[in-house]
């Protein structure tokens, strides 16, 4: 398996103006129509227009890999423009039909990391969202994780009838004006919807690689 370097920790970076937006989900509507066809509906009827349970679901072909980001998020008690929260990043390796995780065959990785968030939204809609150190490798499933992670910070706008933002994410790192579209599935009044999480098989087939651990390693 061809070894890829995926995110390495870095402080929050400065959101990327509304105007990048613009040109960077022009450039790639046909991705954006990719992305939201994957999305489960959307929750229409939570109390607050910002708060609850937001997902992305895309296909990075460069590196040949998933990931679903899930954003729970919150405003703070008595500041309605001030936002907080977490961002969970499920990621696993596949080719482009691989939409859902698959077994843990071929030394395909599969991990799921997650960072606290802060962010802000204005009256119209602009919203940021950003993780705040330190991010957390929550669950190995297949293989290796990764040694580093750059803290994701997504810019976007959102739309109040589609109940969706699209947004750009900054890393510092890998994800550079990377679209990535959300869309609200879930109130916080609600349970939390299911994390798409496969289940371990049995046995982990060595595939030739020793002992497969659970050690930190790159993407």
């Amino acid at each position: 398996m061809t070894v890829r370097r995926r995110r390495f920790s870095s402080l929050v970076v400065a959101a990327s103006s509304l105007g990048a937006i613009g040109l960077v989900v022009s450039g790639a509507r046909a991705t954006i129509q990719e992305q939201r066809a994957r999305l489960p509906p959307a929750a229409h009827d939570c109390p607050d227009e910002v708060e609850g349970i937001w997902k992305s679901h895309q296909y990075d072909p460069r590196y040949g890999d998933w990931t679903v980001f899930t954003l729970t998020v919150r405003r703070v008690a008595g500041k309605p423009g001030e936002l907080t929260g977490v961002i969970t990043n499920h990621s696993w390796d596949g080719p482009p039909t691989q939409e859902q995780p698959p077994p843990c065959i071929n030394g395909w990785r599969q991990w799921i990391v997650s960072m606290d968030a802060r962010g802000t939204v204005d009256a119209q809609g602009n919203i940021f969202f950003g993780g705040v150190p330190p991010w957390r490798l929550d669950r190995v499933i297949c293989y290796s994780g990764p040694a580093g992670y750059n803290l994701d910070n997504f810019t976007g706008r959102i739309d109040p009838v589609l109940k969706e933002f699209q947004s750009v994410n900054n890393d510092g790192g890998r994800a550079v004006n990377d679209p990535t579209v959300f869309r609200r599935i879930g109130c916080l009044d609600e349970e939390s919807p299911p994390q798409i999480v496969a289940t371990p098989p049995p046995f982990y087939p060595s595939m030739g690689r020793g002992c497969v651990c659970a050690v930190p390693g790159f993407r």
